[in-house]
């Protein structure tokens, strides 16, 4: 639903007693960082932003004019003074001398780097000449949802004239480079009234002589556009009004969750993709619309959104009002072949000799009616912002549809900026995936010591991880404490008790909703049990089958649905013991279940084979460090058998061992890396013992 007026006005957060002591370059990074926070002024890593500063000049001591500009990539919101490049002024002048015309434009990046001042190694962004030769000390570049909706719209000249008078220019579409550059200039410097421009299906520019005023002058222009669109738009149903009935909140994330594995499979057949599902309301206003099927396929118009969403997104067939999901997913298939081969169409129609070769020519943006949006991309973070940019898509087709008719970029635009030699040689220069890029990881047991273990190693990897534990508080807390070393955006824990079939079913419902389904599951929960045979209840016989053999077989039968559903294979490790290979003084219980459990990972092994799912089995002995069943009364009941004491204990296996080493649990979780990476693609039904020696244990 649109915001009420109020909730749309941006208040100056400007702090003059902060601002007052801080150096030109200072000012603007603390501007940067002010309109970056705001989602309302600009999306995540668009925009940028300059300041012209005095510096002096480290070879001749002399004061020199330099060009302070957000550098290639980043984001104004959170990025820091390593995130700024400079340039001399001067030099950037002078590159006019070298400007061939537009046919050359993109040659003039290569200069770039000569301008540069006092060696700063950050790479320069292709907005360069658009900051530099605006005749004003500081230039604020924004997208802002309200200014797209009007640079969006076919009469947006008209529209930003009405609006802004003679205050804000506007120019006609032309993809960001040096040409552009010198039209803003040319406009700037023959007008010098304007405090900035729209440019057409992109977004602002402002400009002004004071980093204060150029903040307050972006603000005020926002705030402008956000009231005039309120006005004309105050009464009007948004897109036309609603078409399609919107799910109630449980059944909407229940039919995510059923839909985000097919489609990762379907997606995946290449690399792994990671999902995101999103239902705020201003999506599920927009896949209830009756504009939903005229506006979608025109696609994004502003270059920030269509290249992290794709230029058009994939509608799902699906009726809310008469839901038949088994349908639906039937349906997507045929849904996704289509999409790609629209997209390698456009591809075929639009591509230049020198054009990259192909990408993925697979959906980013799913839209459900009634349901939500769906977006797919090679990491979380990635899928998420990707569906925050379709969100600003969004409310800017619902400004322009208000007050005149949306456009998308022509095709072939969309294509020279997606397709820009300039932007592949960005992607090239992007890190290589770490080994679990992509892969989703689910580990019970995660708040223990083995399982939170093993989540960091595979967090260290880049995959995301779901710490499952029937301890909820202490899964939260481990969750909490990896965030902040990995991000948010890559765990997450659930409270599940591994032998209630419906804890488990959630859990895994849980996992498809957040990343779109799993590809590794740790199956590490335990018990540990000590009494001699005539000293085992039924009760502690129970327990340990119940946790060890029946919760096992839950979490694998779940895990094996979703898997298939994916039909892209997957891993499953079990953390067994040393103790289900060989017998131990009064541990019956334990190692029976033990030794059920490793025999059930074999029978897996056999099933999973056809579908490309692996499962093995990890076998360590005496890891007391940080586990939680050597924390009760299983480590009296061992020392006791051993007649030892605590302290005792572990010298007492590490003597045992035939290596004489402790075994922790860092090792345990490096051998379960092994068995759920492609390090072992070629081993199933195997087990790997980790207990520093155990001829008892040698299961050859």
């Amino acid at each position: 639903m649109a915001k009420t007026p109020a909730a749309n006005r941006l208040e100056s957060l400007w702090n003059d007693a902060k601002a007052a002591s801080m150096s030109e370059a200072d000012k603007l990074l603390y501007r940067s960082n002010l309109l970056g926070s705001d989602k309302r002024v600009t999306n995540y890593g668009g925009g940028n932003t300059s300041a012209k500063v005095m510096e002096q000049d480290p070879l001749s001591g002399e004061l020199t004019e330099v060009l302070w500009v957000k550098g290639s990539g980043g984001d104004i919101g959170s990025m820091k003074m390593e995130g700024f490049s400079t340039l001399y002024m001067d030099k950037l002048r002078a590159l006019k001398g070298k400007y061939r015309g537009v046919e050359f434009e993109d040659e003039m990046v290569g200069y770039l780097p000569h301008c540069t001042f006092n060696l700063n190694p950050r790479a320069a962004s292709i907005d360069t000449p658009l900051h530099a030769y605006v005749p004003r000390k500081h230039v604020d570049h924004v997208h802002s949802d309200a200014i797209i909706a009007i640079a969006a719209s076919v009469n947006s000249r008209d529209l930003t004239k009405e609006i802004f008078g003679n205050e804000i220019g506007w120019l006609p579409w032309r993809k960001p480079g040096y040409e552009l550059g010198l039209w803003l200039e040319k406009l700037a410097t023959e007008n010098p009234q304007m405090r900035g421009a729209i440019l057409e299906s992109h977004g602002l520019f402002t400009w002004a002589d004071d980093a204060k005023d150029c903040y307050q002058t972006t603000l005020e222009i926002i705030n402008k556009a956000a009231a005039w669109l309120e006005t004309k738009t105050a009464g009007k149903p948004a897109f036309g009004g609603v078409r399609k009935p919107t799910l109630p909140p449980e059944e909407r994330r229940a039919i995510a969750a059923r839909l985000m594995p097919v489609i990762r499979g379907l997606i995946s057949k290449d690399r792994h993709k990671v999902g995101h599902f999103d239902d705020q309301p201003a999506v599920l206003e927009f896949v209830g619309s009756q504009m939903l099927e005229t506006l979608a396929p025109l696609g994004t118009s502003c270059p920030d959104h269509f290249l992290r969403t794709k230029i058009r997104p994939l509608v799902v067939d699906f009726d809310p009002s008469k839901p038949d999901l088994a349908a639906t997913i039937a349906s997507l298939p045929k849904a996704a072949e289509d999409y790609r081969a629209d997209y390698a169409a456009y591809y075929d129609r639009c591509k230049h000799d020198n054009s990259p070769a192909l990408r993925d020519p697979n959906a980013v943006v799913w839209l459900v009616p009634g349901v939500g949006m769906i977006t797919f991309a090679l990491d979380k973070a990635t899928a998420r912002i990707s569906g925050e940019f379709y969100v600003n898509a969004i409310n800017v087709m619902r400004g322009a549809s208000g007050v005149s008719t949306y456009q998308g970029l022509p095709e072939q635009e969309a294509f020279d900026i997606e397709y820009w030699l300039l932007e592949e040689a960005k992607l090239q220069r992007m890190p290589k995936p770490k080994s679990l890029a992509g892969r989703v990881a689910l580990v019970t047991g995660g708040a223990g010591g083995i399982g939170s273990a093993t989540a960091e190693r595979m967090l260290k990897e880049g995959a995301c991880v779901i710490l499952a534990d029937i301890d909820g508080k202490a899964a939260e807390d481990v969750a909490a404490g990896m965030a902040k070393v990995f991000g948010p955006d890559v765990v997450r824990s659930v409270a599940m008790n591994v032998t209630i079939e419906s804890d488990v079913i959630a859990a895994y419902a849980n996992a498809a909703a957040e990343y779109g389904g799993i590809d590794i599951l740790v199956s590490n929960a335990g018990i540990a049990s000590s009494a001699p045979i005539e000293d085992t209840t039924l009760a502690l016989w129970n327990r340990n089958m119940d946790i060890l053999s029946t919760g096992y077989f839950l979490v694998s039968r779940e895990a094996f649905k979703l898997l298939r559903a994916q039909g892209i294979g997957g891993s499953v490790v079990f953390v067994a013991s040393k103790n289900g290979l060989a017998a131990s003084p009064n541990a019956s219980a334990y190692c029976t279940a033990k030794a059920a459990e490793i025999h059930l990972a074999r029978c897996l092994a056999l099933e999973g084979a056809e579908a490309g799912i692996r499962v093995n089995v990890v076998n360590p002995d005496a890891v007391l460090r940080g586990s939680k069943i050597w924390s009760g009364e299983w480590l009296d009941q061992r020392a006791s058998t051993y007649k030892t004491d605590k302290e005792g204990l572990e010298e007492m296996y590490r003597q045992r061992s035939m290596l004489k080493r402790s075994v922790l649990p860092e090792d345990i979780a490096e051998g379960i890396y092994f068995l759920a990476s492609d390090l072992s693609a070629k081993s199933t039904g195997n087990i790997l013992n980790i207990d520093a020696g155990n001829v008892q244990a040698f299961t050859r």
